[in-house]
């Protein structure tokens, strides 16, 4: 996938390109494999390109207005909006294909609980309250109770899912199963109309560009060819986890849904030039976790790879997933989201 040079960056860092090629909308058929379209640059309207301009224009202001103020001040970052094209739709195809019938089923089975809550006076899943709920303690938790509801309040989430791109996510076949954990999620949140946004990271690709993110799907712009978009995650370089986590974790934060649930993918512990590594990085993770939870957010780890003891270490157990059969990662992942609802 092949990135150009565009204006929307600051001095001294790489740029991305405004001009991208784009497909028409897709839909998914009945099997849930997506109905192609041929690719057609001239369909798009000056209209809607300058929009997208705008959209990456402020995903970077916005990036780098939030780490200004942290230890990850200076460091050169750009925000992508990467492109798709055919082959992206081939993959989607191939790999969500036996997802969808699982994801349609969690769906089915969660969407009328979500209708009941909705219409429920007591909203569900809270560590106190006034009401004891018998069938949440099977999950451990410690959300067993219920309270009520004020009039104005009512269940809602957003979900936010950080992929790490660094080179060892394309080992032992950790990547399909991140592309694979990322299809569920973004189809189920489709389903059941949860605003979804999936942001990949990596670092030190170039000394001009020290920390790369890419913008797949955005709750603030969704796009139904999103899905081909989320086929570019790759393993690429190294991995500033902090940086990655405040950037997401500030997005979500301004969002109107009252749960707002962080999930980071990774396989192993941080690592970037120049020396953020060892405990300086460990303590930012930590500190960028307690800074965004007093803020209202949710975060979440799963563990794909051979730093699972790091991961559960720096993200606490109460807030570790440990995925070590990678088939059953989506259907899991799935329904830890659903949980939340």
């Amino acid at each position: 996938m092949a990135f150009k040079k565009s204006a929307d960056s600051d001095e001294g860092s790489s740029n991305v390109s405004d001009e991208s090629t784009d497909i028409e909308s897709s839909d998914l058929g009945e099997d849930g494999s997506p109905k192609y379209h041929q690719a057609n640059p001239e369909t798009i309207s000056e209209d809607a390109l300058q929009k997208d301009r705008d959209f990456r224009k402020k995903l970077n202001r916005d990036a780098r207005e939030v780490v200004s103020k942290s230890i990850h001040k200076g460091v050169k970052l750009i925000v992508h909006r990467p492109d798709y094209g055919l082959e992206n739709q081939q993959e989607y195809a191939n790999l969500s294909k036996e997802l969808m019938p699982i994801v349609r089923e969690i769906a089915r089975k969660t969407l009328p609980l979500l209708e009941h809550d909705i219409s429920s006076e007591f909203a569900r899943n809270h560590y106190y309250g006034s009401k004891f709920q018998a069938d949440s303690v099977a999950y451990r938790d410690f959300r067993y109770f219920s309270k009520k509801r004020p009039p104005s309040e009512s269940p809602s989430l957003v979900a936010g899912l950080r992929v790490d791109e660094s080179a060892s996510m394309s080992a032992f076949g950790r990547l399909e199963a991140a592309k694979r954990a990322v299809i569920a999620v973004y189809e189920f949140c489709q389903i059941c109309d949860i605003p979804i946004m999936v942001y990949g990271d990596t670092a030190d690709v170039s000394k001009l560009e020290q920390m790369s993110i890419f913008a797949y799907t955005d709750y603030d712009k969704p796009d139904s060819n999103d899905r081909f978009r989320l086929m570019g995650i790759r393993g690429r370089s190294n991995n500033r986890d902090g940086m990655a986590l405040r950037i997401i974790a500030d997005r979500l934060t301004v969002s109107s849904q009252q749960t707002k649930l962080l999930i980071s993918i990774s396989d192993g512990q941080p690592k970037a030039m120049d020396d953020y590594t060892g405990s300086y990085a460990v303590e930012d993770m930590q500190q960028t976790i307690a800074e965004y939870e007093r803020k209202g957010i949710t975060f979440l780890a799963a563990a794909i790879g051979q730093d699972k003891d790091v991961i559960s270490h720096i993200y606490g157990k109460e807030r570790f997933l440990d995925i070590t059969n990678l088939k059953e990662f989506p259907a899991k992942l799935v329904r830890i989201i659903a949980r939340y609802l």
